[in-house]
């Protein structure tokens, strides 16, 4: 019983011991470090390991980071293997792209070149100085490669700045279609809609015959 008394008396004292009682600047007792204290190095810190004391390196010669293989120009560049722009897009447009598309058009180009793509967006419409955006709709655009287009978003042109780094590779084929579907829909013509809507509009059906809204 002695035995037991004195040991409870030490566990007491050691568990009061690590209780302070007030704050303090000492570190706590650690009983396992459990690599709690590793070296190492912050970015751009220094280390005394390598020759030029750099704690950041480099990529070793001839890897590849994970996930940055980029191994198709068209897709990644917008340019075919000779360096040109590609004539379309190298993705699969659809419904889900155009939408996308047009999310990311209306955040990032609209306040520049509108909603509509006739470069007349927010910005350009207040006096803050910035050179003109170009309307979608002029021939030159209209009828530029869609790798052109791309390069432009990633890149930038002129005094437009490049959003390679706030806008994905993927993102900016998206924006490419929707800017498409802009140009498509500010130039239709009635032969761009199916008969029936043609009907609808008054517009001469396929045959020749004029078609009178509302009438059969």
């Amino acid at each position: 019983m002695r035995r037991l008394f004195v040991t409870g008396l030490m566990l007491v004292a050691l568990l009061l011991a690590g209780c302070r009682g007030t704050q303090s600047d000492n570190p706590p007792f650690h009983m396992n470090l459990d690599m709690d204290f590793q070296p190492k190095f912050g970015p751009q810190e220094a280390n005394p390991y390598f020759e030029d004391g750099a704690a950041m390196r480099a990529p070793v010669s001839g890897t590849v980071p994970r996930g940055e293989l980029r191994d198709s120009s068209a897709l990644y560049q917008g340019r075919t293997a000779d360096g040109d722009y590609v004539d379309q897009i190298p993705i699969a447009v659809n419904r889900e792209v155009l939408e996308r598309g047009r999310e990311r058009y209306e955040i990032q180009c609209s306040v520049c070149h509108g909603k509509t793509g006739d470069g007349n967006g927010v910005i350009m419409r207040g006096d803050y100085g910035y050179t003109p955006a170009p309307s979608y709709h002029v021939g030159r655009l209209r009828e530029s490669p869609d790798g052109y287009l791309y390069d432009v978003i990633a890149n930038g042109v002129r005094s437009m700045p490049a959003y390679g780094q706030k806008v994905s590779v993927m993102d900016r084929w998206a924006i490419v279609a929707y800017i498409r579907a802009l140009q498509r829909s500010q130039n239709a013509t009635p032969d761009d809609l199916p008969p029936g809507e043609r009907a609808k509009l008054g517009a001469a059906p396929e045959g020749g015959a004029t078609a009178q809204a509302g009438t059969e």
